[in-house]
């Protein structure tokens, strides 16, 4: 494997998650200072909005709203640019806090959760729901006994949802149909043992990039599991990654110096990139 470097673009951030590229900005949310950041490919950093509940995934709606998670509170959130609304709170269909999320091309926002509430409880390995809500608000569960769905992505095609699980090394996949239903429940790939999930992103040979904070590395992985690419990220924790640029070959790695439960000050993370060969495709 051809060893790859790493490059700084910001370290403005107290603790960075959920990546996207989107109007040739990587937009993403930082956890700990509260806010909604977008940061150019010069390091031009903008608060694009303030999200008191810790905001974590983001996507955007057929007609450009952007929608982000409220970890805390269990909501999710539209802004409009000028307006920020409640779309739906969905606690009651989860066993912690909420996580990551991906939108699909019809506003469908497909959100995981850690399963689990970490403020009380260890980490165990409680399965939890995987959630999805509709432009209008509907609520429905779409898939249950998942280890702490975490990271996900859309294929271009539209047809196959995948989802990262942080308690456990296997990859998910799922048959997607054109009401937003998951069918057909399968191993996508396995990583190997002491290797785990949290943000990915897909490539057009259908591989993932997969952050592993336990290794503190990014890898590409194929269907069937196996790794071709390896970056490590040194000392920090490796979050999410997601392909971006004006051509999606730039893959933007966040990364963190402490974990989430520590991070404290602006600088505890950072954001870091490096050119890779296959662009990125689907959703986010």
């Amino acid at each position: 494997m051809r060893e790859r470097k790493l490059h700084l673009l910001t370290n403005d951030i107290i603790f960075g998650e959920a990546p996207r590229w989107h109007e040739s900005r990587l937009w993403f949310s930082d956890i700990k200072d509260h806010k909604v950041k977008a940061v150019d490919e010069r390091g031009v950093l903008e608060t694009v909005l303030v999200i008191d509940g810790d905001p974590s995934g983001l996507g955007w709606l057929p007609g450009g709203e952007l929608l982000v998670v409220s970890m805390l509170d269990h909501r999710l959130l539209k802004w409009d640019t000028n307006v920020l609304s409640e779309v739906a709170r969905v606690g009651e269909y989860c066993g912690g806090l909420l996580n990551d999320m991906v939108v699909d091309r019809f506003g469908r926002a497909y959100i995981g959760n850690i399963g689990f509430d970490p403020q009380v409880q260890p980490l165990q390995l409680n399965t939890t729901n995987l959630i999805r809500v509709d432009p209008n608000g509907l609520v429905k569960v779409v898939a249950s006994e998942i280890l702490c769905p975490n990271g996900m992505a859309i294929t271009p095609d539209a047809k196959t949802l995948l989802v990262s699980q942080s308690a456990s090394t296997d990859l998910l996949a799922f048959d997607l149909d054109g009401k937003g239903d998951l069918h057909n429940r399968r191993l996508y790939a396995r990583l190997p043992e002491g290797v785990t999930y949290d943000g990915i992103c897909i490539d057009a040979e259908n591989a993932v990039w997969v952050a592993s904070p336990t290794t503190n590395e990014f890898l590409r992985i194929k269907e069937g599991g196996r790794i071709t690419d390896r970056i490590g990220s040194g000392d920090a924790i490796a979050v999410a990654c997601m392909l971006g640029g004006a051509d999606r070959r730039t893959l933007f790695c966040l990364t963190s110096n402490l974990p989430l439960h520590e991070a404290s000050q602006l600088g505890d993370s950072q954001i870091q990139y490096v050119e890779v060969s296959v662009p990125g495709v689907g959703w986010p």
